[in-house]
């Protein structure tokens, strides 16, 4: 067990429930730092190359930061559902949702190819620089991806046995885990059909909708606030309402990173601006620019925004970049994503939930998909 819980009577220690997203974080990163402690603890005890390699990394990676936008909206669910007493559960399925994020994020970065990730070296880049300067001669080139995706399968597994004690010490942990268990799945497909857009060269809106949705809308909102609202044994009419809103607030989210990858500020976002266009995957941004295109008779954009297998030059970066300000899907992205806000907040509020709960949720969908520069900002 990860020692989430107290040892001592069944009234010790309990979380009492923080008042804003921002206690939130705070209160989830104390559980993190003590579950990436232990994970270092018994690691060091298993083998000291693999404890100061992998576990030591992933340890960095996690406290690293990121915007713990799933924990809050779990803390979300949860308050919609009238959670109110001990905050315990729900810290706990916060800090497991960012262990997967963190899963999520270093075996996107190796099969993406990406070099950068909240500000410093994404994990595979960081292994490759440690063995060149070790001077390891003979080390594969595959070795900094394969060690890069063990440190991502510890992340899962650590999310994995976080929740699971969470659940087994809840009334609701079977509902709990049947929602956990639905997320990793489309986790996974998402990622997929991801891989799978590229490599058939797919450019359809329907295709980068299911994507979006798959890889991004459901794991980063909607699965997140049914976990909190299960915990708070929420009933059917208000799940349903909390999937609606989560729905439509994570695309938001997903069109919004759409956007940064195509026009973002690396020094701000703390990740490369020109991956998806460079490798041009299939976003719901490109698709849209290229249905425009086709409309319109742009044959110029249609051309620079077409599949592809080489990695694209700077030149044509930028003349993507050109193409999809010309056809208007820049613009229309930015009013889709003000649509989809607008109903996400709908939603939410025909949960039922607390006046009090509303606001932290528009404040939360402002933070996601808002275009503020500063929100912009926060690492993923």
């Amino acid at each position: 067990m990860l020692g989430l819980r107290p040892d001592a009577a069944p009234h010790a220690g309990l979380i009492a429930p923080p008042r804003t997203a921002h206690q939130v974080t705070e209160a989830v990163e104390r559980v993190l730092g003590d579950v990436l402690d232990a994970g270092l603890r018994r690691a060091h005890d298993t083998d000291p190359v693999y404890a100061r390699d992998v576990v030591a990394r992933v340890n960095a990676f996690v406290r690293r930061g990121g915007k713990r936008l799933r924990t809050a909206f779990a803390w979300c669910g949860w308050r919609a559902a009238g959670g109110s007493a001990d905050a315990t559960d729900v810290l706990g399925v916060g800090a497991a949702l960012e262990l997967l994020q963190a899963c999520a994020l270093i075996h996107d970065d190796v099969m993406d190819g990406s070099s950068l990730r909240r500000g410093g070296p994404a994990m595979h880049v960081d292994f490759a620089r440690q063995h060149r300067a070790d001077n390891m001669n003979g080390v594969p080139e595959s070795f900094a991806d394969s060690a890069a995706v063990l440190a991502g399968d510890l992340a899962l597994a650590w999310a994995d046995d976080l929740l699971t004690e969470t659940a087994l010490g809840s009334p609701h942990g079977v509902r709990l885990h049947r929602e956990w268990r639905a997320m990793r799945g489309e986790m996974v497909a998402g990622q997929y059909r991801d891989l799978h857009a590229q490599a058939t060269g797919a450019s359809g809106l329907d295709e980068a909708v299911t994507i979006a949705t798959l890889k991004s809308a459901l794991y980063t909102v909607e699965r997140p606030l049914a976990l909190g609202a299960s915990l708070a044994g929420a009933d059917a009419s208000t799940l349903d309402a909390l999937r609606s809103a989560g729905r439509c607030a994570g695309l938001a989210f997903q069109l919004r990173d759409d956007l940064l990858g195509a026009f973002g500020d690396p020094l701000l976002t703390g990740k490369p601006a020109d991956d998806d266009l460079r490798t041009r995957k299939l976003t719901y941004l490109i698709a849209v620019a290229l249905t425009l295109a086709d409309a319109s008779g742009d044959d110029d954009a249609a051309a620079v925004l077409a599949p592809g297998t080489n990695p694209r030059s700077d030149a044509t970066v930028e003349r993507m970049r050109l193409a999809l300000e010309r056809t208007k899907a820049r613009a229309v992205v930015e009013a889709k994503i003000e649509e989809l806000a607008a109903k996400s907040l709908k939603y939410f509020g025909e949960s039922g939930a607390s006046p009090e709960a509303r606001c932290e949720f528009a404040a939360l969908v402002e933070r996601a998909a808002g275009p503020a520069p500063h929100q912009r900002g926060e690492a993923r």
